[in-house]
C-alpha cells in the first residue's frame, strides 16, 4: 500500500513539474505576452471593440508572429494593429511601420502620416517604432532589404489595386523579407462568382486574385484561415464594403441591418518567400 501511495505521489509531483515547465516555456510565455497586450489598457477602446471581427490574437498566431521577430506592417493607417505589434516587439524584436509620405502632394497622406507619428510619440510602449515611407513606385524601401521575418498587411490590397500599384507593393514586401520570411495578408473577400474589378472599387478582392498577385511577385502560398470569415456578408452592398461597419456609409439608412451583418467577410492568407 505504501509503495503504491509513494508512486502515485511521485507521479503527481512529476506531472506538476512538467506542467509548470510547459507553462514557463518561451512559447507559452510569448502567448501570454501577446494576450496581455491585446487586452492591454493602452489600446484605443474603439479599436478593442472591433476584436470580435478582427481577431488579432488568433490572426497573429496564425501568421506565426513571435516577439523576437523583425516585422513590417504595411500602411498601418490609424495604428489598429500597430497598437499590438509595437509593444509586442519592443523588447526583443523590431517593428517597422511603412506609412504614407509625410511630404506627399496629397493632403490626406500628409495628415495620416502626421497623426500616426504623433500617436507613436505619445506613449512609451511605442518608443521603438521605426516609421518608414511607402509611396509607390518611387519610395518602396519599407525596411532594409532581406531583414524582415514577416511582413503583414491588413485590408490594403483594394487600395493598391485602385491606385494601380499593387505589383509595386508586393515587390517591395518580397524585397524586405528574408528568404523563408512570411507574408501575412487579410483582405475583404469578394464573391468568387463575380469577375474581379481590377480597380476593386467595391473594396472587395477575390481570394484567387490576391493569391495570383502574391505568386506573381515570387511568393509561395502556405495556408489560408477562416479566422476572419463572416458568412453573413453578401458582398453586394450599395456602397461596397464601406456600407458595413465600421464605416456605415449609408449612415442611418438600414443601419441596424448592416450592424447585424457586422464587418466584412475576410480572407486570411499566409505566404512565404522561397529560400532558407
Amino acid at each position: 500500500m505504501n509503495r503504491v501511495t509513494i508512486n502515485n505521489t511521485t507521479q503527481a509531483i512529476v506531472s506538476a513539474i512538467l506542467l509548470a515547465t510547459l507553462l514557463l516555456s518561451p512559447a507559452a510565455k510569448a502567448g501570454d505576452k501577446l494576450n496581455n497586450i491585446v487586452n492591454g489598457d493602452h489600446r484605443t477602446p474603439a479599436y478593442k471593440a472591433r476584436d470580435q471581427y478582427r481577431h488579432p490574437l488568433e490572426t497573429l498566431k496564425f501568421f506565426g508572429i513571435k516577439d523576437n521577430m523583425t516585422v513590417v506592417e504595411i500602411f498601418p493607417g490609424g495604428g489598429w494593429y500597430s497598437e499590438i505589434l509595437a509593444p509586442y516587439l519592443k523588447d526583443k524584436g523590431s517593428f517597422y511601420a511603412a506609412h504614407n509620405n509625410p511630404n506627399s502632394k496629397r493632403e490626406f497622406a500628409r495628415k495620416s502620416a502626421a497623426r500616426f507619428k504623433a500617436k507613436m510619440a505619445a506613449n512609451k510602449v511605442y518608443s521603438k517604432v521605426n516609421i518608414t515611407v511607402l509611396e509607390p513606385p518611387a519610395k518602396t524601401e519599407i525596411a532594409p532589404p532581406g531583414t524582415a521575418d514577416a511582413v503583414l498587411t491588413f485590408r490594403n490590397i483594394h487600395n493598391w489595386m485602385n491606385g494601380g500599384y499593387a505589383d509595386d507593393v508586393f515587390a517591395a514586401m518580397y524585397k524586405a523579407l528574408k528568404p523563408g520570411g512570411i507574408l501575412g495578408v487579410v483582405e475583404h473577400r469578394g464573391n468568387p462568382n463575380t469577375k474581379q474589378d481590377p480597380k476593386a472599387r467595391s473594396g472587395y478582392v477575390n481570394q484567387a486574385y490576391a493569391v495570383q498577385l502574391a505568386e506573381n511577385a515570387g511568393f509561395q502560398f502556405v495556408a489560408s484561415s477562416e479566422i476572419n470569415a463572416n458568412p453573413k456578408d453578401t458582398k453586394d452592398h450599395p456602397k461596397g464594403v464601406w456600407t458595413l461597419p465600421p464605416s456605415l456609409a449609408m449612415q442611418d439608412n438600414d443601419r441596424q441591418k448592416y450592424l447585424a451583418i457586422g464587418e466584412s467577410d475576410r480572407f486570411t492568407l499566409k505566404f512565404m518567400k522561397p529560400g532558407s
